[in-house]
């Protein structure tokens, strides 16, 4: 028997499958951008440490100081004293401090301290490192090539540990007319509880703060 099928039916047919079909796609794609945009913000909560840490190293941000791989090809004969400052959280039941107050580098040399924690309770704890130097202008001048700032410390109960700390002060200082008076620089280092609030407010403050030095928590 043959298909009495209007012509106009089936084309109405055809455009509601159409139309059906593109509101899928649309459902589809508007899920996909609402799991993307939660997605990224999630990664943003739980990377603001890290996006502190990239942005403070390639722009010396507040007196955030660089990081080197190697030492420069270059050593002058002028002389800087660096000092060591160590601050510590209160919710952190540590003893941080510098090893020595301070040391004289000349520029382009290789510079090596350390920093002693000990971990005064009956538990482990966790800590993480955020740091600066002073004066601010001295940052992008002021090169560490090892650190333990950004990296999780955990310390078993009454453990105590040295972390070395090596760095140089850029040859190219001595080329800036702003840097001319700069004959002392300080490395300082806060060590908050790590995966906190607290942690996270200190990085926020340090985007907020008009004084951008890390404040003691002592």
């Amino acid at each position: 028997m043959p298909d009495e099928t209007a012509p106009s039916d089936q084309n109405s047919e055809s455009t509601v499958q159409d139309e059906a079909a593109e509101q899928t796609r649309k459902n589809a794609r508007m899920g996909l951008s609402v799991l993307l945009a939660v997605t990224v913000m999630i990664g943003i909560s739980f990377a603001s440490v890290p996006l502190y840490s990239v942005f403070c190293r390639v722009t010396g941000f507040g007196g955030t100081t660089q990081t080197a791989e190697s030492l420069p090809g270059t050593i002058l004969d002028r002389i800087v004293t660096v000092q060591f400052n160590a601050d510590t959280s209160r919710k952190l039941p540590w003893i941080f401090e510098p090893e020595v107050r301070s040391i004289k580098v000349r520029l382009g040399e290789r510079g090596l301290t350390a920093f002693r924690a000990q971990n005064k309770s009956s538990h482990i704890t966790h800590g993480m490192a955020l740091y600066n130097v002073t004066p601010p202008k001295a940052g992008k001048y002021f090169h560490k090539i090892q650190c333990f700032c950004f990296d999780e410390q955990q310390l078993e109960p009454n453990q105590r540990v040295s972390m070395p700390v090596v760095f140089y002060v850029d040859p190219e200082m001595d080329k800036d007319p702003n840097m001319v008076d700069v004959k002392t620089i300080t490395l300082s280092y806060t060590f908050f509880p790590a995966e906190t609030e607290e942690l996270e407010d200190a990085v926020e403050g340090f985007y907020n703060d008009a004084d951008p030095a890390i404040k003691a928590t002592n």
